[in-house]
């Protein structure tokens, strides 16, 4: 277990570096020059020239690169070509909101995907079970793109319960939150309905009902606990898909986080600021599947990785 942890470790830096230097040179690669969009089409070519030099826009891309890479081993993401700020300073006021309304969005589909497959395991074949499922579709087939706006003009802009964006009390964080956590929780739902059934049919199901257990400890105690492997490895793919889902929400929404400001910096062409951010979801990707592993062991015991 702890030579397989250590593996995993030192993979960590090699699987940055590699998403750091396709950003890297991906953004480079779109069109359009962040020194027109600082200046402006109609600025000189003289003050364009001499912000370009300053900014060191002028040097080979690989001798960018490297200063890139040199920064990065001193812990220096370089200043915003935009905002004329540390990047790290941005990053760590943003990523607070972020991970608020991740956290939140959860929070939201962990509650609803639990509840909805045990009733719907233990109520198989019933209208409970056939609306699970129908749950289950819906949040399947509703982007967030189209499911945030139209929560927005029901529940904030005709019913007025909540505010429409910008980001302050809980009430806030309600549409938000549910725009991400509801795609999270139909395919929670589907995957641990699937899991408690098999699991039921199981040999410890019977045996637990044989030795006297009740139902509902029969579900809780090794009905549940069993099905859970599968839902591990979906929740941590699933919460990168809640970081890059973000981008998204948080643009439809106005809420201050590392989402609507990579939207930001990819419009300014703002490499450092855009590398950074990758920088900071790449890393919290990487943790997630990291703690999966430990998360594995601690569901299930029996599991033993190579030697």
């Amino acid at each position: 277990m702890k030579r397989y942890l250590l593996q995993r470790l030192l993979l960590l830096l090699p699987t940055l570096l590699g998403a750091l230097t396709l950003v890297f040179f991906l953004i480079h690669l779109v069109p359009g020059d962040p020194i027109e969009v600082m200046l402006g089409e109609t600025a000189s070519a003289a003050d364009k020239e001499e912000l370009r030099r300053s900014l060191g826009l002028d040097r080979p891309l690989l001798a960018q690169y490297r200063s890139f890479l040199v920064g990065l081993v001193r812990a220096d993401l370089g200043r915003s070509l935009s905002e004329q700020a540390s990047v790290s300073a941005l990053i760590r006021a943003r990523f607070p909101a972020t991970f608020q309304l991740t956290s939140c969005a959860m929070a939201v589909a962990l509650l609803l995907s639990f509840t909805l497959a045990a009733m719907a395991a233990r109520h198989r074949a019933s209208w409970v079970d056939r609306a699970a499922l129908l749950f289950s579709l819906l949040g399947l087939s509703l982007p967030n793109f189209w499911l945030g706006p139209m929560l927005m003009i029901v529940f904030a802009i005709q019913l007025g319960w909540t505010p429409v964006s910008g980001r302050g009390g809980l009430d806030h964080l309600v549409l938000p939150s549910l725009t991400l956590g509801l795609g999270m929780a139909a395919i929670l739902t589907r995957i641990l309905r699937a899991g408690l059934l098999q699991a039921i049919r199981e040999d410890y199901a019977r045996t637990a009902r044989a030795k006297g257990l009740s139902e509902s400890r029969v579900w809780l105690k090794h009905t549940l606990r069993n099905a859970l492997l599968p839902v591990i490895t979906i929740v941590s793919l699933q919460f990168g898909s809640l970081l890059a889902g973000s981008i998204i929400t948080e643009t439809v929404f106005s809420w201050p986080g590392i989402g609507r400001l990579t939207v930001q910096a990819i419009q300014a062409r703002d490499y450092p600021l855009v590398q950074g951010c990758v920088l900071v979801i790449a890393i919290t990707y990487l943790l997630v599947n990291f703690l999966t592993d430990i998360f594995y062991r601690l569901a299930d015991p029996r599991i033993h990785y190579g030697k």
